[in-house]
């Protein structure tokens, strides 16, 4: 696959599917011979932001290290996708100001939908008020106000949001038809 190095930033509330659609992002980008990494937000923390929590200051250095490692790879020829909650907007905004080639998409999902679909239960908790600092109910999530990219994983299937954003790739030009 031709292409140039580019960061696909996927946002959205936990549970929505940014790690879903990332996975055969992923799959479709390494079957086209694509050089492409992955920087999922949970793997992140575990092993680049490890000790950080979950304050505003803590979620923000996080973000800001994905992107300055998604910066290092895409200036470098790779293809770099990002699923990370990332839920404030001037951060994200921040990060996308440094980076060249920039895609953000959002990953939308009504938070009823996320309870239903939440398997561990911790969007019931954190309606009860069991859990402090939760993303889009204790804690804000700020969607993104220009989105290059909206998804609705309520709505469409994986393959459906893979292809809305495969789509906007290549009206950039920033892969070739595979």
């Amino acid at each position: 696959m031709d292409h140039k190095g580019f960061t696909l930033w996927l946002t959205g509330m936990s549970g929505a599917g940014k790690s879903t659609i990332s996975d055969r992002l992923m799959v479709r980008f390494r079957d086209a011979g694509a050089k492409v990494e992955l920087l999922d937000g949970d793997v992140v923390r575990t092993n680049l932001s490890q000790g950080l929590g979950f304050s505003r200051e803590d979620r923000d250095t996080n973000i800001r290290r994905i992107g300055f490692v998604a910066d290092l790879l895409s200036r470098n020829g790779i293809i770099v996708v990002v699923a990370a909650i990332s839920p404030y907007r001037d951060t994200r905004e921040e990060v996308k100001s440094k980076i060249a080639n920039f895609i953000e998409v959002f990953v939308d999902c009504p938070v009823a939908v996320l309870a239903e679909r939440d398997v561990k239960g911790l969007y019931k908790r954190a309606l009860a008020g069991e859990v402090g600092n939760f993303t889009g109910i204790s804690d804000p999530y700020e969607p993104p106000l220009q989105p290059d990219v909206t998804v609705r994983s309520d709505r469409e299937t994986v393959e459906e949001s893979v292809e809305l954003v495969w789509g906007e790739l290549l009206r950039r030009g920033w892969i070739g038809a595979a």
